[in-house]
């Protein structure tokens, strides 16, 4: 039996993974009718089915998803034995595929990529911003990052050096108008900025003093799907707002932004750059953490 080539099995994991011609052609950068002619002889040097086709759908026999369940496992090796060796090429390159909520993705683009872009100029990192915990692997990403109480207990963590805080601001104009709120209940005669999250629910405003903790419902004339674009709305005298630290600074700073409540918040959080233990870490990835490791206190979320 003439042994398949690397090309056509690689082939064949595309097509039994996506149940499609059409879908595995794209990713593969082929016609769909070159990529069936490709299954149709790789069947025959097989001598077995490994395809079930239909007009509408494709799907792998038994034999097909014993290949698939084993070819699977053999292409990932051979990738990452293929990353290892880029070790010893005397530089670093490649790409680094993340999953980010916006607020832990404005920590990487603050505080590492800089660095990244600077030392590793060969390397890119391609992120990916979604508010979902996914499983990362199925989906095809080398890591995440998410606030460590959310990150999976299989998975390996490397936090970044500063905690995420969140604050509520308003301009000064609008509190000399409305006033300043002193507790959090007061919120309901104010008009905030609502925060819709990704799933399409509005957040619930989340407090907590010495061991009380409280959840508010606001009512605004607004709503939004972005931290900074609220804090901006925020600063136009729209109402108040309740975003992450690093999102307000900068209006804060300038004078533009106020604090309210500010001793009713929650204590910072830590992020964490995370992956998967049982395989081996791309040098492009450990590139990017070992500046993650490195990075001095002060940089990163703010």
């Amino acid at each position: 039996m003439m042994r398949p080539s690397l090309n056509d099995l690689s082939a064949f994991v595309a097509v039994a993974t996506h149940r499609s011609f059409r879908r595995a052609a794209d990713e593969l950068g082929t016609a769909p009718s070159t990529l069936s002619h490709a299954m149709r002889g790789l069947e025959d040097r097989l001598g077995v089915r490994l395809l079930n086709r239909t007009t509408r759908s494709v799907s792998p026999t038994e034999a097909g998803l014993e290949l698939l369940g084993r070819l699977t496992v053999a292409l990932t090796s051979l990738d990452e034995a293929l990353d290892a060796v880029t070790a010893f090429r005397g530089n670093v390159a490649g790409r680094v595929r993340i999953n980010a909520p916006r607020v832990a993705a404005a920590a990487l683009v603050r505080g590492v990529l800089p660095r990244m872009v600077e030392r590793f100029p060969d390397v890119t990192v391609d992120i990916v911003v979604e508010g979902r915990l996914i499983d990362i692997v199925s989906g095809g990403f080398d890591a995440g990052v998410r606030l460590i109480d959310s990150i999976p207990k299989d998975m390996i963590a490397v936090p970044f050096p500063d905690p995420i805080g969140f604050v509520c601001v308003a301009s000064p104009a609008y509190l000399d108008h409305a006033g300043e709120p002193t507790t959090p209940d007061e919120l309901q005669h104010h008009r905030c900025i609502g925060h819709r999250l990704p799933g399409g629910r509005l957040y619930r405003w989340e407090f907590e003093r010495a061991g009380q903790e409280l959840t508010v419902d606001v009512n605004g004339p607004v709503v939004l799907d972005d931290e900074e674009l609220m804090a901006d709305a925020a600063a136009q005298g729209l109402g108040i707002a309740y975003v992450a630290n690093w999102a307000a600074d900068a209006a804060l700073a300038e004078g533009r932004l106020r604090t309210v409540l500010p001793a009713w918040m929650h204590k910072p959080e830590r992020a964490a750059v995370y992956y998967p233990g049982h395989r081996a870490v791309p040098p492009a990835l450990r590139a990017l953490l070992d500046i993650v490791k490195t990075m001095p206190v002060g940089t990163g979320t703010h």
